[in-house]
């Protein structure tokens, strides 16, 4: 079943339609040729539900649809999980953000990290975080996301510490800490419902200085295993994780 986003506002459950307007029209009427009475589903990229419709009529500028079902649990994980990445070097960060999207994360914020290669000013954050964002929002329609997960505004790393603070879990994996069965243990015990901060170091890590800091501001450091992983590949690593058992 095919799946749109639309604004909360093109669903109404008293009538029981939805509005589909904009680019998605042509979408559905001239590559997908979709035709009267075939099915798809909508989420307003907020609620995490996901609205099961079959299609009433079309025209050159909307789709209305007969909606049928309401999905609550939709494909969300049971906790919200938000990604602190260390920005990457290159177009890394694009890869970054489309697979944790398919794994379940509900926001990403980029980080800028002491050690970070790449350099944004206000203006190129600006243009950098539009891209991220429609990358996000692609991911989210191919995996059948309930919401649109947000990329959020550069933060520096001080910044990102005080944003956590009430949070109730609160991770960075870390070259050289030690004891994957304790990484384990503090993985099984994350509960449905808690708020998840996941911060990965760019290329070369964090500073000695950064995991002081993180460890003072009650982050705990945890190993992804015997081997370093790239800045990449450790976020889809312990997503991977939290995502298998939060869904188990």
């Amino acid at each position: 079943m095919y799946q749109f986003f639309v604004e909360p506002n093109q669903i109404n459950t008293d009538t029981k339609t939805v509005c589909i307007t904009g680019n998605d029209v042509n979408h559905i009427k001239n590559v997908l040729r979709m035709k009267i009475g075939e099915q798809l589903a909508v989420s307003n990229g907020t609620d995490g539900k996901e609205y099961h419709c079959s299609i009433s009529t079309m025209d050159e500028s909307s789709v209305v649809l007969e909606l049928f079902e309401v999905v609550e649990d939709g494909a969300e994980l049971p906790s919200q999980v938000v990604l602190f990445q260390g920005l990457p070097k290159g177009d890394k960060m694009e890869l970054i953000i489309q697979k944790n999207v398919e794994l379940g994360v509900h926001s990403i914020i980029p980080v800028a990290a002491k050690r970070c290669v790449v350099k944004l000013d206000d203006k190129k954050a600006g243009s950098k975080i539009g891209r991220w964002q429609g990358i996000a929002e692609a991911a989210a329609k191919q995996s059948k996301r309930g919401i649109i997960p947000q990329i959020g505004k550069v933060m520096t790393f001080k910044q990102a510490l005080s944003h956590v603070q009430d949070f109730d879990v609160k991770l960075i994996p870390y070259e050289h800490a030690e004891d994957i069965g304790k990484t384990k243990a503090i993985l099984e015990n994350v509960k449905p419902g808690q708020r998840i901060a996941i911060f990965i170091g760019p290329e070369g890590g964090f500073d000695e200085s950064e995991i002081e800091l993180a460890l003072a501001a009650d982050v705990t450091p945890v190993t992804l295993g015997k081997r370093i992983l790239r800045t990449e590949t450790a976020g889809f690593t312990i997503m991977s994780w939290l995502m298998y058992l939060l869904e188990m």
